[in-house]
């Protein structure tokens, strides 16, 4: 299966083949910098399922990460692993925003308190094994 996005202006286009490895909602406090929001949700895959058309930017949030966006409307689209062949997509940058749903919610411990996690998900402090 096929599964097709793009930042909010439309310059940046991608897919992503397959289904993901994992969809969570991240709380750690660079996610929570880097897209100006309480979390990140985002789908994981390998690197090598995601095609993207457009000029994106780069942004090496750690050592272990980059984060890419439009350099154009500065929609942020993908965590990129640089120690893992694996990428994070934005779950709100796909057409269908309702293709994946979390299954899990990763660095509760950094979490803002007004957060409210009702959602019956799994929680972890930090990123599971």
């Amino acid at each position: 299966m096929t599964h097709h996005g793009g930042c909010f202006c439309g310059a940046v286009r991608f897919q992503c083949e397959g289904e993901p490895i994992n969809v969570r909602i991240c709380h750690c406090r660079n996610c929570q910098r880097a897209t100006a929001a309480p979390f990140f949700a985002r789908a994981l895959f390998a690197h090598d399922a995601l095609t993207i058309q457009g000029e994106t930017a780069r942004f090496p949030s750690s050592d272990a990460l980059d984060r890419m966006f439009c350099p154009r409307c500065g929609t942020r689209l993908f965590s990129w692993r640089k120690t893992r062949p694996v990428v994070g997509v934005a779950l709100a940058c796909f057409d269908d925003c309702n293709a994946f749903a979390p299954t899990e919610h990763i660095w509760v411990s950094e979490k803002m308190d007004w957060v409210q996690l009702n959602d019956g998900l799994p929680q972890f402090p930090e990123n599971p094994a």
